[in-house]
C-alpha cells in the first residue's frame, strides 16, 4: 500500500465521545477529513447537532449521537445504533471526561465516586463493547485521550501570580494516570484479535480565558515554548486510527510540546 493511502480512513466508522469539547472537535474533524464516517457523542445533543451540521456543510460525513456516560444503557444504545446503521465500528476515541471534583482533596468519598463512575467505570464499559465489535471484525483502533497530567505531578510554578487555585484534587491525576496502564492492559487483551489500543496524552490547550501570566509560565515549561492549539491532535489521531500505525499498540504518546521531556 502507498504510504499516503495508508493514512486514509475511507470506509471506516468512528465514534468520538465528548465530541464538541476543546479536543473533541478537532479529533472529530480530523477523522472525518481523513474519510471516516464519524459519530460525535455526548449528553448535549443540541451542541452536537450544530457541530455536525457545520461539518456536513463542508462535505464531511459527521453525525450527532446522544450519549450519557453515567448511564450504562445509554452507552450500550450508542454503540448498538452505530453498528446497526453502518454494520461496523472501526475507531473508538475515548475523549469524554467529567471534572465534577476538580479542586480539593478534602472531599467526601461520594464526590470521588461520581467522577470515577464516568472516567473509569464507563471507560471500561464502552471500551469493552467496542472491543467486542472489533474482535468480530478482526480489526479496530481504540484511542484513549489522557493527559500529560497523568504522567507528571503538578508544576505549581505555572500558577504563580495568577488567580488559579492550587488546591488540586488527586482525582484527575489518578484517573489519567490509570488510563496510561489501562491502555496497556486493553492492548494486551485485544491484540490477539488485531485490535489496537493506544493513548494520547495532550498538554494544556490554550484558550482566550487563560491569563497571560499563566500562558507565559506554562509555555516556558515546554520545549516548543507554547501551549496546544486546535490542530495539534489531528495528525496523531489520524495516524493511530489508520493502517499507517498497524504495528503500534499499547503506547502512551505525549503530545505536549515537550513538557514531559524536560
Amino acid at each position: 500500500m502507498n504510504v499516503i493511502e495508508s493514512f486514509s480512513l475511507k470506509g471506516k466508522t468512528a465514534l468520538v465521545t465528548g465530541g464538541a469539547g476543546l479536543y473533541g472537535r478537532q479529533i472529530a474533524e480530523a477523522l472525518a477529513e481523513a474519510g471516516a464516517e464519524t459519530y460525535v457523542a455526548s449528553r448535549n445533543l443540541s451542541n452536537l447537532e450544530a457541530l455536525a451540521k457545520e461539518f456536513r456543510s463542508r462535505g464531511l460525513n459527521v453525525h450527532a449521537l446522544e450519549l450519557d456516560l453515567e448511564v450504562e444503557e445509554s452507552i450500550k444504545q450508542a454503540v448498538d445504533s452505530i453498528v446497526k446503521e453502518t454494520g461496523r465500528l472501526d475507531v473508538l476515541v475515548n475523549n469524554a471526561v467529567t471534572r465534577c471534583a476538580l479542586f480539593g482533596w478534602d472531599r467526601p468519598m461520594s464526590d470521588f465516586d461520581k467522577s470515577l463512575h464516568t472516567n473509569a467505570s464507563a471507560l471500561f464499559y464502552i471500551t469493552n463493547l467496542a472491543g467486542k465489535v472489533m474482535t468480530t471484525q478482526k480489526s479496530g483502533s481504540i484511542i484513549n485521550i489522557g493527559s500529560m497530567m497523568g504522567i507528571v505531578g503538578v508544576e505549581l510554578s505555572n500558577y504563580e501570580n495568577t488567580e488559579y487555585p492550587t488546591d488540586f484534587t488527586p482525582l484527575y491525576f489518578y484517573e489519567k494516570g490509570g488510563m496510561v496502564n489501562f491502555t496497556r492492559w486493553a492492548a494486551s487483551m485485544l491484540g490477539r484479535y488485531n485490535v489496537r489500543v493506544n493513548c494520547i496524552n495532550p498538554g494544556g490547550f490554550q484558550t482566550e480565558k487563560h491569563p497571560e501570566t499563566f500562558v507565559k509560565q506554562y509555555s516556558s515549561r515546554t520545549q516548543l515554548n507554547r501551549m496546544a492549539n486546535s490542530n495539534d491532535l489531528k495528525g496523531i489521531v489520524v495516524l493511530l486510527a489508520s493502517d499507517a500505525s498497524s504495528y503500534i499498540t499499547g503506547t502512551n504518546i505525549p503530545v505536549d510540546g515537550g513538557y514531559t521531556a524536560k
